[in-house]
């Protein structure tokens, strides 16, 4: 009797064991299942859409870029961009002021902008063309390599080119704003008082310091353009943008 008794505890005490068993590894089970539908992960990404998300980035900054550098004031009013009076040529600046001539340096320092943001008007097919070359292996260190990564690339690959490209296009505008008119009686009346001062003369090369400045500018703009891209989803105004730039957890 006391046998049976035995094995009627044992038998109840295996059921309740396997039934107990059963739940914890149906909690277990559910716990899993519910990190993993609540976490959240990040989009796939292809290489051709990494590398089309970049090019896209781009060519949204450089559009937006040179339609803001391009316009009236675009340079001028803009204390990023800016082009200052020509370093080399302070001096002249300083002899100018003490000639009475203030006026005649704002104007030269008016044109230097103006014939940025006119040259800027050609800028954009420029650019645009040379993200062409961007390959693949280029493109997942460039969307993880922080702000200012693609644009860095770009202007690592591109900047000879651009200037040889641009320079036609800042010499046409340095004529179209007629910027040797202010210059040239300016500097050659300095010129003229170094025979007796023995300093020596000062012509700067005016067509290259627009357009090294001119390209800085516009690099400038087209880095807040990506950076913006990258920080604030309301930029990314693309599905393809989103995704890529979705995909860093921003």
């Amino acid at each position: 009797m006391k046998m049976k008794k035995n094995i009627r505890h044992i038998l109840l005490f295996s059921t309740v064991f396997a039934l107990s068993s059963c739940e914890v590894v149906q909690e277990a089970a559910n716990s899993v299942l519910t990190t993993d539908s609540s976490s959240e992960s990040k989009p796939s990404l292809t290489n051709s859409e990494v590398i089309g998300g970049l090019k896209e980035a781009l060519t949204v900054g450089i559009t937006n870029a040179t339609g803001l550098t391009s316009k009236t004031d675009g340079f001028l009013k803009n204390a990023e961009i800016s082009i200052p009076w020509p370093e080399d040529a302070l001096i002249v600046k300083e002899k100018a002021e003490e000639w009475g001539l203030s006026g005649q340096v704002d104007k030269i320092v008016t044109t230097l902008n103006r014939a940025a943001e006119e040259a800027s008007k050609e800028a954009a097919p420029i650019f645009i063309n040379a993200i062409k070359g961007m390959t693949i292996s280029d493109g997942f260190s460039i969307l993880n390599g922080g702000e200012g990564a693609a644009t860095r690339f770009l202007k690592d690959k591109t900047t000879s080119q651009l200037k040889q490209a641009f320079s036609p296009k800042v010499d046409a505008a340095i004529q179209k704003v007629e910027l040797t008119k202010y210059w040239e009686p300016v500097v050659t009346r300095y010129n003229q008082t170094t025979i007796l001062t023995g300093k020596e003369k000062v012509n700067p090369d005016l067509n290259d310091y627009v357009l090294t400045k001119a390209i800085d500018g516009l690099f400038t703009m087209v880095e807040k353009e990506e950076n913006q891209i990258r920080k604030d989803p309301v930029a990314r105004v693309t599905d393809l943008l989103q995704k890529v730039f979705g995909s860093l957890g921003n």
